[in-house]
Formats: structure tokens, sequence, C-alpha cells
């Protein structure tokens, strides 16, 4: 069974998740796709604006529709975390508390069949930042990546983005610079999957902003996260 896993702060959860969600399960035939919100992600300046909780309730409103699209309390405050291991970026610099993708993957890999395949949903401006990442070569030894691109990008950016071990040459990522990021990246140690036609211009913090000018938030996000955000007077400031 091919399964994904689309983590993020979803400070709130909108439009654009849920169109990267829809196109990825329907180019890799993902029969379920869990979303899991981050209680402290080590890659954000600053934390979320909403509490865990209010991100994990908007969540679940906004998938509560899809019955593949499920979501994941793996890294719930208090979820156990596997201590860092290697010698990545981040190994000597460990954010207090924070959620490691590299660390979600193997809880949830313990509760998958060893023939399932696992799948990483990610944009490509985060994409840009993988070989940062916590163990960065080992995730691509853990899953396959789903890659949401947009226009400006090409497969040279893709592949010199790759962990500096499983970079190809550059003679090879040369002729990639014609070439828009589209189509499947498969390289020895990485599978690369890219969605061209996904790209909507929203974002978490136009979604702040306009609560907080009182402009109507529906073409952003779900109307029943939409309501929460409204009963619950979220991002008001």
């Amino acid at each position: 069974m091919n399964i994904g896993l689309f983590g993020g702060t979803f400070d709130p959860i909108h439009s654009g998740h849920i169109a990267l969600a829809c196109a990825a399960r329907e180019r890799c035939e993902l029969r379920r796709i869990y979303f899991v919100p981050a209680n402290i992600p080590p890659h954000k300046e600053r934390p979320p604006v909403a509490s865990y909780f209010d991100r994990y309730a908007m969540v679940a409103l906004a998938t509560r529709e899809e019955n593949a699209f499920l979501p994941s309390l793996l890294e719930a405050p208090g979820a156990i975390a596997a201590p860092p291991r290697g010698k990545g970026k981040h190994s000597d610099q460990a954010v207090a508390g924070a959620n490691y993708t590299i660390d979600t993957i193997r809880r949830l890999k313990q509760t998958l069949k060893k023939s399932d395949r696992l799948f990483l949903l990610i944009g490509i401006d985060a994409f840009k930042e993988i070989s940062s990442w916590h163990e960065a070569e080992t995730l691509f030894q853990e899953c396959e990546f789903i890659v949401a691109s947009r226009p400006g990008y090409s497969l040279a950016d893709v592949a010199n983005s790759l962990p500096e071990s499983l970079r190809p040459a550059p003679a090879v990522t040369k002729p990639f610079a014609r070439q828009p990021a589209k189509g499947d990246l498969v390289l020895k140690g990485a599978t690369v999957h890219l969605l061209d036609n996904v790209h909507q211009p929203v974002s978490a913090t136009a979604i702040r902003e306009a609560v907080a000018a009182k402009r109507p938030l529906r073409k952003f996000v779900d109307p029943a996260v939409a309501e929460y955000i409204k009963k619950l007077a979220l991002y008001r400031q």
C-alpha cells in the first residue's frame, strides 16, 4: 500500500495544502495520507501562532470529508521522539523538544507493513532546505518524496538541493537547468516525484493577515475551518 505523510505547522491548514494532498494521492496512488501538525518545528524561527491542539482541530475539520486523509497525533506534545542520531547539521544544535521528520517517519513505519511504500509530501521551498534537515540522507532511504513545484524552478534546482552525498555530479545536472521541475527524478539513493500543477497563491501568513483585517476567509480555507477561527478568535493579533 502507498502511504503519504504530510507534515507542517498548518497554522492554519488551507486550500493549498489540500490541493497538494489531492494531487499527490492521484499521482502516486496513495491509499492514506497522514496530516501531521508539528508541535515544535525545528526549521521555523518563530513558534506557531495557534496552539498545537487548535491546529490539530483545524486539520481534522479540513480533512473530514476525505476518507483517505487522516489527522495524526504523531507529533503531539509529549509524543516520544527517538534520540538524535548521526552527524547531521542539527545533531550538535538540536532544538529542545523539536519534532524531527526522521523520528516521525520511524514512529509511523512501526505501524506499517514492510511492503508499504511511504511518501513524504513537501513544498519545493521547504525541499530547497532539505540538505540541512536532521539525518537528511537517511530520510531518502526511508521514503520517497512528493514535491509540489512551481514556476521558476528547474530539475537542476531539485537535484542540487539533495544532500551532498546524494547529489549528482555537475556534468549530470547541467542539462537539468533547462528542464522545468516536473516529472520524476530518480537517482541512486533518492526518488523525487514532482507535481507542477498544484501551486495556489495562498499562504498561512496571508490568512492570518486577512483575519486581522477582518476579511472573509472562505476562499482560503474550508468553511468549517473559517468558522473555527472565528469562534475561537484565532489570529486576531
